[in-house]
């Protein structure tokens, strides 16, 4: 079987091995929150084992394997350590509950189904660069293209990392309580960590592009930008926040959706 199938295989294998593990854990806790963090460590372990498969080595295969892990490390841990601060999402809670009212399924059985089924196919899908641009044994080194693609996938860890950091502060700070973070980086776009996300994985697509198995990563990042701007993303954080915050379609009409820049001025009142 060549190595355009085989691997990709068996790293579906890998990440149905670690969610079934982790889903067996989070039952036991009886809570599925974690999972979450999962999404990014996950693609930090596809792109180890697939460097591991390709048998590594070449520059390429290094930056987009120490990029991807780089980015997995931080968004997991922000992840856990956000679970650990706020405790369980009420949004899996609602889920999970509705799910026994409505349908009588279990606990086990409805996380298995409703959560952690779900974002494994979607992970594997996702994080296709790390996966199909490792395979080629050639270009050995980053070429033009793979250069930019590097730091644009830096840029991005650096972009997302540094709003997250912003907004941890601003929901310390007690004065802010109530109050639509507005400020740094959101103060130019309403969802900094989603564009960041964007482009890590567009950056890892540029890199894997190098190569013609690579090309067909495409998939990967448009179908990131879709579920943060059209699906599980943006949608369901705006819905909730416009609930929550009066303040926040005052918010939306001046700051940009997802690209960053400049706000619009205020009403005038």
């Amino acid at each position: 079987m060549p190595d355009y199938i085989l691997i990709p295989l068996v790293n579906a294998g890998v990440i149905l091995a670690v969610f079934v593990a982790a889903w067996a854990i989070c039952v036991a806790m009886r809570d599925v929150t974690p999972v979450d963090s999962l999404w990014g460590l996950g693609m930090g372990v596809v792109a180890i084992a697939t460097y591991l498969q390709t048998g590594g080595g070449t520059q390429r295969r290094m930056v987009m394997t120490g990029i991807c892990v780089a980015w997995a490390l931080r968004l997991g841990g922000y992840m856990l350590w956000r679970w650990r601060d706020h405790g369980p999402d009420g949004r899996y809670v609602r889920m999970l509950a509705k799910a026994k009212e409505e349908r009588g399924w279990g606990f086990a059985h409805a996380a298995f189904r409703m959560v952690f089924m779900l974002q494994m196919p979607l992970l594997w899908m996702v994080c296709l660069p790390v996966q199909l641009g490792q395979i080629a044994d050639t270009p050995t080194q980053l070429g033009v293209l793979g250069l930019v693609g590097a730091g644009l996938a830096v840029f991005g860890l650096l972009f997302e990392s540094l709003a997250d950091w912003q907004l941890v502060r601003f929901k310390k700070t007690p004065e802010n309580a109530g109050k639509v973070m507005d400020k740094g980086l959101w103060r130019y776009t309403r969802h900094p960590n989603y564009f960041g996300d964007a482009c890590v994985w567009w950056g890892l697509f540029l890199v894997a592009a190098e190569t013609k198995l690579g090309l067909i990563s495409i998939i990967g990042p448009i179908w990131l930008v879709f579920t943060l701007t059209r699906w599980s993303g943006v949608p369901t954080v705006e819905g909730r926040m416009r609930r929550r915050k009066p303040d926040y379609e005052d918010y939306m009409r001046r700051t940009s959706g997802f690209f960053p820049w400049p706000p619009k001025p205020a009403k005038a009142d």
